[in-house]
């Protein structure tokens, strides 16, 4: 519930950080928009709270999350060099 509030009556639609139209072609990558909803920041103690909560088109949501990613593949990469090493 409150995924589809965020998007469809706080954003109206859009994305609430570059303003593409959902469901429409995005003005940069022209993909078709669909909204999702995000949160902002990972370690706070509601983190479904709506303020923690916004409608990202794919382009956003992609941007935002590429951070929280990139570390995830470096320790997944770490733990497995570990690993080897353990084992050899």
């Amino acid at each position: 519930m409150r995924s589809k509030f965020v998007r469809f009556v706080r954003a109206e639609n859009k994305c609430e950080w570059c303003g593409a139209e959902n469901y429409k072609p995005h003005p940069i990558t022209n993909s078709i928009v669909i909204l999702t909803t995000a949160h902002i920041f990972d370690d706070i103690k509601r983190p479904h709270n709506l303020l923690n909560l916004a409608a990202l088109c794919q382009l956003c949501h992609n941007r935002h999350d590429a951070k929280k990613r990139a570390r995830g593949i470096k320790e997944r990469r770490k733990n497995k060099d570990q690993l080897f090493l353990v084992l050899n």
